[in-house]
This record gives C-alpha cells, structure tokens and sequence, in this order.
C-alpha cells in the first residue's frame, strides 16, 4: 500500500524563531535508546513523541483528503476517469519532487523544512475546502502536495537518525511510521467514508487542513533546532549530483535498489485483487477482507520483529526472508480461491519483517552528510516504481489472464532479490568513501 506524505519547497518558511543567538546549535550525536529494547524505549525518547504523533495526523490527513477529493471530483464530473485520476495524479509530480528538492533536505535545517511542509501542505487543504475553488485547481493542488511529499519524507527520515542515533532506535522509530502509514490506509479510508457521511467532501478536507496545522505545531514546539547537514560554505550541488553522489557507491545502490525492487512487484496483486476476486466469484466482503490482508500481514511481522527479535537477529534475517517473501505469491499459479488466497497475502506480508534489518543496513552505508537526499530518493523511488508497477500491471492483465500476470510478477520478485542480496554479499565489509560532492 502507498502513502503521500506532505511536503514542502525550500521557500517556506519557519514561524518565527526562538530568541536565541542567530547561528543556529552546533551538530550534537542523539542519545539513542537503549539497544534491542523493543518500541517502549524508542517511545522514551522524548523528541520521536510528537514527530509520532504528527506523523498519524498528517498521514490521515492524506487518506481523508484523498477519498474526498475523489467522491468530490465524481460527483462535479460525473467521470469514474476523472475520479481514478484524482487519485492516481500524484506519483509523476512526486517522482519529479523527490528528484529536484532532493539536496534541500541536507542544505537546510530540518525543522525549517519539516514545519514548512505541513504549513505549506495545511494551505494547499485549506484552498480546496474553499467553496470557490474549480476542478481543476483542486488537481493542481494536489499535486502540488505530491510534489513536495517526498523532500519531507526524506527529511523526517534522515532526522529520526539526529533523533534516535543511527542505530536500533532508529530502526525500530522507522518501522513505527511506517505501520502508522500502513494502519492509517486500513482506518482512514473506513473513516474518510464515514466522515462523508456527515459532512460533504469539502468540509472532510478542512479536517485535512487541521490536521497538517496540528502536526506543524507538534513538530515547531516538540522538536529541536539543529543545523543543516551541509557544512556551511559547502558547493551547492544540483538534483543529479546529488543522485550520482547516492548511487555512486555500489553498496549503496544495490541496497537502494533492494528496498524498491521488492514493492514494485508486491504491489501486482494488490493492483489485480479487484478483477481476480470478480473471477473466482469472491462476495465484495471476502473482497475487503482480502484486500486487508497483504498490509495487515506486513503489520503483523514488523510488530513481531521489533518486539522479539534483536538487532542482530534482525540483520541476519533479511537475505532469508527477502527471499521467501515472493514465494507465498507464486500460490497465485493454481488460481486459488479465498482461503488459500487470504493465507498467501498475509504470509507475504509477515515476510515483510525483513525490512527492519534492511533499514539498518541502509542507514549504515549512508555517509552523514547525504542522509537528507539519500532517504528523499529512496522514498521517491519507492513511491514512483509502486506507481510504475500498479500501471505495467494493469496492462499486462489486459492480454493475460490475472493469475498468471501474479504468477509471473513473483517470479521476477525472486530472481531480483536474489540478484540484489549477491551484489550486497559481495560489497560486504568497510564501504568505500562516498564522493559527498559529486556536488
């Protein structure tokens, strides 16, 4: 499942600043929580507790404003096209957004950035709620919130490491959103629909707007000023450098490439569930029941790995589960019904454990001073190829039949991560400098 996060251009602005001395605080290390502790000690920490809790309103802010703007885009249009494009109409400008604002993430302070994201995000909301605004404004401002989504995204994440140290805290602060990001799609489109209910389209996304104003102020009072990641007086570097100075190093490209491979193909069968469960003749409940159950699994196994296992345990297991994980999905082969389908997706998902030791790695193979650009790309990349696989699935079911368009998608699952786990055996051990310049 994917989530927009919100996000903002280099121009906004920090509300007003504390009265301190103009240079900002020098770097210091976080004080992680205790190692393999569980999610209690990251919970501890007292900074990761608003960034929590702006990341659940933001992240429902999204859902909402999401449904919203498509039964709103519907019923103007009278165009299920439109409506399916309302929704869609984010993954180009995010792909673009998380290329180009990718270095604001190391250049500037983190909470300037942070906070002017929601800020900037909570305006956009608040212009679609107006009554005033047409059709096509509201697709412009959407995708002005997906343009800037993932220079926040990024930014958080590199933060969480300033954060919770760049060790198991950080791993498991990560796994916390990203379940949040996975329950707020199974809740928020439940709520989104019964928010309609009693209010219309346009006054559910005024809640958006608040919610992304809530999360400015949590992050505004709950989080400290630090430095930009860039050393002052560093040469500015542009959208590509910044991308050859991630993926120029081999360790890290093939780790990059390992955590976006994976949901490119995953996705397959989410994207078909609607057509497969039509053809076997599933109910529209054992629809919905299946269409939960591929996050719910994923849920499940984060919940798992974080809670008992580790942080060794946890890099151990990632090559053995990142190979496993495709292969409940090859169940697809016999066109199973329901039961032996739910078991799939869910199995699947509670692979998906193999993420938290993934993150680690990454973390680990990413120098300080790219971590803002590098963790922008790697959610850019993400969101892009989910979207990139959502399309190349629909077109391939148009000429084969959907369990064999699964069937095939598994496959090529398997062969890429098991490609991408030799390349990162063989780049084990010291990393070689990265050039943080190619600037």
């Amino acid at each position: 499942m994917t989530t927009v996060d919100p996000g903002t251009p280099a121009a906004a602005k920090e509300p007003a600043p504390d009265p301190a001395p103009a240079k900002e605080p020098a770097r210091e290390p976080a004080k992680p929580a205790r190692d393999s502790a569980g999610y209690r000690a990251v919970f501890r920490v007292r900074e990761f507790r608003p960034v929590f809790a702006a990341h659940l309103l933001s992240v429902l802010g999204v859902v909402v404003a999401e449904i919203s703007l498509t039964v709103l885009v519907f019923r103007a249009t009278g165009s299920p096209l439109m409506s399916a494009l309302t929704f869609a109409i984010g993954f180009i400008p995010y792909a673009f957004g998380g290329t180009l604002l990718a270095p604001l993430a190391d250049r500037l302070p983190a909470r300037r950035v942070l906070v002017g994201c929601d800020l900037l995000c909570a305006a956009a909301a608040a212009a679609m709620a107006l009554p005033a605004t047409p059709i096509a404004l509201l697709l412009v401002l959407r995708c002005a919130m997906a343009f800037v989504a993932p220079l926040f995204q990024g930014t958080r994440s590199a933060s969480l490491a300033d954060i919770l140290g760049a060790g198991d805290a950080y791993v498991l602060g990560r796994s916390l959103l990203r379940m949040v990001a996975q329950s707020a799609q199974l809740i928020g489109f439940g709520l989104g629909g019964l928010l309609l209910t009693v209010l219309a389209p346009r006054g559910a996304i005024t809640l958006t707007a608040a919610g992304f104003l809530g999360s400015a102020v949590l992050l505004r009072l709950g989080t400290r000023a630090r430095p930009a990641r860039a050393a002052d007086g560093a040469p500015r570097s542009s959208p590509l450098a910044g991308l050859r100075a991630v993926l120029g190093d081999r360790r890290l490209r093939a780790l990059t490439l390992l955590c976006w491979l994976p949901p490119l193909f995953v996705v397959v069968p989410e994207a078909l569930l609607t057509p497969y469960a039509a053809g076997i003749g599933a109910s529209t409940a054992a629809l919905g029941l299946l269409m939960c159950a591929l996050p719910a699994g994923t849920i499940a196994g984060e919940m798992w790995a974080g809670s008992a296992l580790t942080a060794r345990t946890r890099s151990r297991i990632v090559a053995p589960l990142a190979a496993l994980a495709p292969l409940p999905l090859l169940a697809y082969a016999v066109r199973p019904g329901v039961p032996l389908l739910l078991a799939a997706l869910v199995l699947a998902g509670l692979a998906h454990a193999y993420t938290l030791g993934l993150d680690q790695w990454y973390v680990d193979a990413v120098p300080e001073e790219l971590r803002g650009r590098a963790m922008t790309l790697l959610s850019t990349g993400l969101m892009t190829l989910q979207g990139v696989g959502m399309a190349l699935a629909g077109v391939a079911a148009e000429f084969l039949p959907v369990h064999t368009v699964v069937t095939i998608a598994s496959v090529l699952a398997l062969g890429a991560v098991l490609l991408l786990l030799a390349e990162v055996r063989r780049t084990d051990g010291p990393r070689r400098e990265t050039d943080p310049g190619a600037k």
